[in-house]
């Protein structure tokens, strides 16, 4: 194996507004990096081949899943976690509506349900169901069957505060 695919490098970019300098070898997952660099460990991982969700991040404004992006991938990028939607202790509107509809059940699909969610009405403010299935397309929730995730979104997306 050559050295230039098992030296570390160092990646800047932006997570959650701060600056950050990593250091992981090229192809190593942004998962992983995110979690155990950076201890932001609301990223979760689900199946760990891009089919779930769990593991949704927003690169640059767009969601991605986070077990298929190499660290080298994100060099310059802004990057948001689940960590970086709430405005200090003030809940994004659609992580207030997961808690009163209740579509948030044992914890592992929802960071990537509220980041596919907060994408979607980023770009959509009035979603139809249509658009709302569409947005929550890429993740899959094993507990809720999917009726309370969709009141949530229904639900932010009445709320005056939101944002990206």
């Amino acid at each position: 194996m050559s050295t230039e695919t098992t030296s570390k490098v160092n990646v800047t970019c932006t997570v959650n507004g701060q600056s950050c300098m990593l250091t992981a070898h090229p192809l190593a997952r942004l998962l992983d990096v995110l979690r155990e660099q950076l201890r932001l460990t609301g990223t979760k991982e689900g199946c760990g081949e891009g089919e779930c969700g769990a593991c949704s991040v927003l690169v640059d404004g767009v969601l991605v899943n986070s077990c298929l992006v190499p660290v080298l991938q994100v060099a310059g990028a802004e990057i948001k976690t689940i960590e970086g939607i709430a405005d200090g202790v003030q809940l994004h509107a659609v992580q207030q509506a997961f808690i009163e509809t209740g579509g948030a059940q044992c914890g592992i699909c929802t960071p990537g349900m509220v980041l596919a969610a907060v994408n979607l009405l980023a770009q959509t403010p009035q979603p139809t169901e249509a658009d709302i299935r569409n947005g929550l397309a890429g993740n899959l929730c094993r507990c809720t069957g999917y009726m309370k995730i969709f009141d949530a979104v229904v639900r932010a997306c009445q709320r005056a505060d939101i944002k990206s």
